[in-house]
């Protein structure tokens, strides 16, 4: 025993197993950017673009490794590119890791739910700052246990590295044995060493997926596991300070980055979520249309099925400062035609507009087309938008989840933003749950934070794709409350619903489509009392109005 831990810690085992673990590092680290890159390409909608990945994955996970470093080891020299054997073990087991990367991170990406894509598009949220600060850190979860066993794999694997003659750990026990011929002795030694460095893989693996098991993550304000393993790069932003903004501090993050987005004056909360003054229904507060929509036409394809049209040549208005209620049964298109407004799906023909501009398109040899930055148009119509199933950030707390799009994409100081987002949560009174998880907040409270987060943005026009049908009946009302104080305020907003009650109160108009199409519209009571069409009677007959 002796004999073997002597071995263990002699200087020139312990070098060997130092390049090992440098060769692991090296290649883990460019393996799991070129896996992510492959990944990506993977799940590119250009086949193209796609099949490259494919073919690339399938080559090199279909070849051994050893074959591999030694293709490269000698078909470099030969395109007169050399390299030490070190740097060639680190471009051989790169190469290879990637393929493997590139499935385990291409699932973890698919494993996070896509409506945390599409709420992020809702926020003027780019592909690239979305895949960092939302998919990313929720996919980590799926990634991690694969990452660190694929980190293993590859410790031991360095002693392949000895074919292209690179001095790591087991060829340096080779040339021990060379000498005394101490088979077993040598080699438990070695073992012994390479246990000690998986070993710490593992514990760092435990580390890593604690700090990213939301169950174990402490409220109060503190940042995520990421933001302090790696300085916030893919993290919520920083929540720490408590000092409101100043003048000072909004013009010091002004210079501090002088190219971000224009920032819109904050609109009072008074204005937001309280009564400015009576508001009548049939006196809106400006009668010029503020959202138009004009033959609005929208398909999908699936394969094996035929083309179903879910809006045909929908024309729509809404003022400013009118309140709208979408209502119909389920596939008759009103969600869709939130969806088109916010240009979070694509027109087939058609137009719409929001105060006069177009929504992510440009008018070309008139035709309408996408513009390149579709994130930045998004951002520049401030439209919040209010899902169904709330599209919260799991990762991020109740406060993170406001201030995210107004730091990340309207560049606003952090202390500012955090000060606006306090007030926001404590308008829908949730400033005492400001530092809890998605997860821990009730069906109710997730909705008003998500409402919260959609006002961050200082939006001029508000969407609600049905906020309470995912709530138990007893949480409805803490929703539509807030919903009341919006519409008091002279928030312009649609609004798809099924609640009866609050369409009376609150909308100035009531809009009912059936498969596609809108098929009576009017004010509440003409709507809900006198029916003219005899499909709006069937409705509300068999919703229970009637």
């Amino acid at each position: 025993m002796t004999e073997i831990f002597g071995y263990a810690f002699n200087s020139f085992l312990l070098q060997g197993a130092w390049i090992a673990i440098k060769i692991t590092f090296f290649a883990m680290v460019l393996g799991l950017v070129l896996g992510l890159v492959l990944a990506l390409m993977r799940l590119s909608r250009f086949k193209a673009v796609s099949g490259i990945a494919w073919f690339y994955i399938w080559l090199m996970r279909g070849t051994p490794i050893l074959l591999q470093l030694v293709f490269v080891f000698d078909a470099l020299p030969r395109m007169g590119i050399k390299f030490d054997p070190f740097t060639t073990a680190v471009i051989g087991f790169t190469l290879n890791e990637a393929a493997f990367a590139a499935e385990y991170m291409r699932g973890g990406i698919q494993a996070v739910n896509r409506n945390q894509s599409v709420a992020a598009a809702s926020l003027g949220m780019g592909s690239f700052l979305t895949l960092r600060r939302i998919i990313l850190p929720q996919a980590m979860r799926a990634i991690l246990p694969q990452m660190s066993n694929a980190t293993i794999s590859m410790l031991k694997g360095t002693s392949l590295a000895s074919v292209i003659f690179v001095n790591e750990l087991t060829f340096r026990a080779q040339q021990i044995i060379a000498t005394n011929f101490d088979f077993f002795t040598v080699f438990i030694a070695a073992a012994i060493l390479y246990l000690v460095m998986t070993t710490l893989v593992a514990v760092v693996q435990i580390f890593l997926e604690r700090r990213f098991n939301l169950d174990l993550r402490s409220v109060g304000g503190q940042t995520s596991g990421f933001a302090r393993l790696f300085g916030g790069w893919v993290s919520a932003p920083a929540a720490s300070s408590e000092a409101p903004a100043t003048a000072e501090a909004v013009q010091a993050e002004k210079e501090r980055a002088p190219n971000a987005p224009a920032v819109a004056t904050p609109i009072p909360l008074a204005k937001m979520l309280k009564p400015i003054e009576p508001r009548t229904k049939s006196d809106p507060t400006d009668q010029q249309p503020f959202v138009v929509c004009r033959d609005v036409c929208k398909s999908y394809v699936q394969r094996g099925h035929p083309r179903r049209e879910v809006l045909r040549g929908v024309n729509f208005d809404v003022k400013r400062g009118e309140v709208v209620t979408l209502m119909g049964a389920s596939g008759s298109g009103k969600s869709t035609l939130l969806r088109l407004i916010n240009h979070l799906d694509v027109l087939d023909s058609g137009e719409i507009t929001v105060e006069g501009k177009l929504v992510g398109y440009e008018r070309k040899n008139g035709e309408l087309r996408p513009v390149s930055n579709l994130a930045g148009a998004r951002a520049a119509a401030r439209i919040g938008m209010v899902f169904q199933h709330f599209n919260l950030f799991d990762h991020m707390t109740a406060l993170q989840n406001v201030m995210e799009a107004p730091v990340k994409v309207y560049g606003v100081a952090p202390a500012v933003a955090r000060q606006r987002a306090m007030e926001l949560l404590s308008s829908v009174g949730l400033e005492n749950h400001a530092h809890h998880f998605p997860h821990r907040l009730s069906g109710g409270q997730q909705q008003r934070v998500a409402i919260a987060r959609a006002l961050a943005i200082n939006p001029s026009l508000m969407l609600f794709d049905e906020p309470t049908s995912a709530l138990d009946p007893e949480l409805v009302g803490e929703v539509l409350s807030v919903l009341r104080k919006l519409a008091e305020g002279g928030m312009t907003m649609i609004v798809v619903t099924h609640e009866m009650r609050f369409a009376r109160e609150v909308a100035d108009r009531v809009v009912f489509m059936d498969e596609g199409v809108i098929v009576e519209q009017g004010t509440p009571d003409e709507v809900f009392e006198r029916p003219q069409k005899r499909r709006t009677q069937q409705f509300l007959r068999m919703v229970g109005n009637h």
